[in-house]
């Protein structure tokens, strides 16, 4: 059994990559936004990952389990 991610704890060490377990941003807050915006709140989200991962974090979120999650906030 893995236990909860303490969010204290949210940045882990493994094999030299600092992991971020999260808690995670959330975008649910922007749903009520007109479609375009919303489109653009997602390229962020993407580009903010993109840019951790180019900086040598890993996300202990998969790259799938991110998009479905934004997507489905975003309500895109």
């Amino acid at each position: 059994m893995t236990p909860t991610p303490n969010p204290a704890q949210a940045l882990q060490q493994r094999a030299g990559a600092t992991i971020v377990a999260g808690p995670w941003p959330t975008y649910i807050q922007f749903k009520g936004f007109p479609e375009r915006e919303r489109w653009t709140l997602y390229e962020l989200a993407k580009a903010g990952r993109q840019a951790m991962e180019d900086k040598g974090f890993e996300m202990a979120e998969s790259y799938d389990q991110f998009v479905r999650r934004v997507t489905a906030e975003l309500e895109i």
